[in-house]
């Protein structure tokens, strides 16, 4: 392992040994997926890898054990081979699926097939005794709208053992070098964990070249017992960098910084510190950009953390007419259980969420690094930034790791200022900008927040409008006094705190009474039931008295009829006090409308600026001076 760190080094030394990224000697056959029968952990239904549908069978990571009768197949989320995406995005042509087997009497092996509406198929098949290896395979040349493959798995006349199963493809001339970047603040056990899940696959770990760990926190991963055991485990391969809080952009981004400068064919896997990773979803996203027909960004799909079996979404796009990202890509599949549901057809998508994604440095060398922008938008932005110079982006289905569920963190947060800010700088830079259709969703967003009372929010949100119209030098030192400053504002709102469910502040439980939503209005009505509220809300013309609303039914049309509402965190671990208070509604109204009024008014100028000036926030001596602060 080898250490450095920002300013004056607590280890190691001052600057990171580089780390030996060049091109592989490719063999005859690549492995593109392996058989994984079971979770790398009891949290994760063993389903998602394979399905018992017959009789007894018992299962481990990489073998299969089937009782006399028993039938097992692959046609899972992790047990799929995304045939459509290999046919659509990869120089493959054909696909072979070997394995080793131990069969008492005959078995039975079936290769089967979907299509793109989900019709299965049998591509072919093997009956098989005895002791051997065998394989099957498939040309991929009539899947190109969608389908998968997957096998099938009959113990016919006794005991069968399935091992070491493979989908290989012809290999390429070389094999790129590939470097993982895991970025952390804070979160030291978790990164040692995702760092042990790695190491704990040595095939896996075999394809990649370097590990970095880029720690910006004060809570250091290296002083963990278990990221000690690692280290020793992953020898050279691993380097640990301490760097000022950057935010992720800066911490994905020195991993990206470090290996384009080794080596410009290199692929580059970022990782989040706190996910609960699967290896093998790494081994796919690498064999895949390896066999791409031009330099391509991978995504892994992101399954919930807390419910383990169901995909957040199958491919996602940004709408910057409307400043929103995470829509669903047209067919995709979300919030969907994967041991029920396949994706068959394949779905295109805008751009990875960086949870775990995959760039070739060609991409880096091509349009720079990424943006400063600390939190929030800055995968969006680059996926964005790619796509527009040629590259094409993948969300590989099959390649998935577990990530907290969105639905669990409270909106009303410190992040929502850089959703504003990047968000509006993102469509400067990539849309055509039209301020006054956007002046008209922040109205109806922020009036939003006014009714509920939550003007902290509101607040917040117009921070993040002034700094984007305070121009590209916003930038200039990575977020770090923005992230203080917006933590230290949002602390004069009393409804931005929360509090213990047993303990809230000037309310007598025994006063609380629950209220929960009626019908949502019509769509078409939202403006009219937007202002109605705003007005009985001036006016005093809400219903008085504590009430409790669950998080689940704090929609703003609810929360808006009263004066003073607790409501429930959306982590579940405590409640906001939302008080009517008509000082601040006021005063934030009219900063709306005079900060909106800038935005129409100078936002043409603003955006000019940040094209401006998007060469030189990208450029690599732009980002080795905010390392060095």
């Amino acid at each position: 392992m080898t250490m450095s760190a920002a300013g004056k080094p607590p280890i190691g030394n001052a600057e990171p040994e580089r780390a030996v990224l060049v091109e592989h000697e490719a063999s005859a056959r690549l492995v593109v997926a392996r058989g994984v029968f079971a979770a790398p952990t009891p949290r994760v239904d063993d389903d998602l890898y394979a399905r018992i549908r017959g009789g007894k069978a018992h299962r481990e990571r990489f073998v299969l054990n089937l009782e006399k009768g028993a039938r097992v197949d692959t046609n899972t989320y992790f047990g799929r081979f995304a045939a459509s995406y290999y046919q659509k995005w990869t120089t493959v042509r054909e696909v072979r699926v070997g394995f080793c087997f131990e069969a008492v009497g005959q078995a039975t092996v079936l290769l089967r097939a979907s299509d793109a509406e989900g019709h299965a198929r049998t591509v072919s098949s093997v009956q098989i005794e005895g002791s051997s290896v065998t394989s099957l395979s498939a040309a991929l040349d009539c899947f190109l709208d969608g389908g998968a493959l997957w096998v099938e798995f009959v113990a016919v006349d006794g005991p069968l053992t399935i091992r070491d199963l493979e989908w290989t493809v012809d290999s390429p001339s070389t094999i790129r070098p590939a470097a993982i970047t895991i970025c952390t603040f804070n979160r030291a056990a978790d990164c040692a964990q995702t760092l042990a899940a790695i190491a704990a696959d040595p095939v896996m770990v075999a394809g990649i070249d370097a590990v970095y760990v880029v720690d910006q926190g004060t809570d250091h991963v290296s002083e963990q017992r278990l990221f000690v055991e690692v280290a020793e485990r992953l020898g050279e391969k691993l380097i640990y960098i301490r760097q000022p809080n950057l935010g992720g952009a800066g911490g994905f981004t020195r991993g990206m910084y470090e290996a384009s400068a080794i080596n410009e064919h290199a692929n580059v896997i970022l990782m989040d510190d706190d996910i609960l990773c699967e290896p093998e979803s790494v081994l796919r996203m690498n064999a895949f950009a390896n066999v791409t027909s031009e330099p391509t960004l991978v995504g892994a799909q992101m399954l919930y953390l807390m419910n383990p079996r169901n995909l957040h979404v199958s491919a996602e796009e940004a709408d910057l007419t409307k400043l929103k990202a995470g829509r669903w890509a047209q067919n995709s599949l979300h919030d969907a259980d994967m041991v029920k549901k396949q994706q068959d057809r394949r779905v295109d998508a805008g751009y990875n969420a960086w949870w775990s994604c995959l760039i070739p440095a060609e991409v880096i060398t091509r349009i720079g690094l990424p943006l400063p922008m600390f939190f929030q938008w800055d995968d969006i932005e680059y996926g964005i930034r790619a796509r527009a110079a040629g590259f094409v982006t993948v969300t590989l289905p099959n390649a998935g790791v577990w990530h907290a569920d969105f639905h669990w963190k409270d909106r009303d947060d410190w992040a929502k200022y850089f959703s504003v800010r990047n968000s509006l700088i993102v469509a400067a830079l990539h849309s055509d900008f039209d301020t006054a259709e956007l002046g008209k969703v922040l109205t109806r967003e922020i009036t939003e927040y006014i009714v509920s009372m939550q003007y902290g929010l509101a607040h917040t949100t117009l921070r993040g409008i002034e700094d984007f119209l305070a121009g590209p030098d916003v930038l200039a030192d990575g977020g770090q006094m923005a992230l203080k400053s917006i933590r230290e504002e949002r602390m004069r709102f009393p409804e931005t705190i929360k509090h213990p469910a047993h303990a809230v502040p000037g309310v007598r439980r025994a006063d609380v009474v629950v209220r929960k939503a009626g019908p949502r209005p019509d769509k078409k009505r939202l403006d009219l039931v937007r202002a109605k509220r705003a007005a009985y809300q001036w006016l005093g013309r809400t219903q008085h008295g504590v009430v409790s609303i669950p998080a689940g039914e704090a929609h703003w049309w609810h929360v808006s009829l009263f004066d003073h509402a607790v409501v429930t965190d959306a982590s579940q671990s405590g409640v906001r006090v939302r008080t009517r208070d008509m000082y601040a509604a006021r005063q934030l109204t009219r900063r709306m409308t005079s900060v909106l009024r800038r935005l129409r008014a100078e936002g043409a100028q603003v955006q000019s600026r940040y094209r401006d000036a998007l060469p030189q926030l990208s450029d690599r001596q732009n980002w080795a001076r905010l390392y060095e602060q």
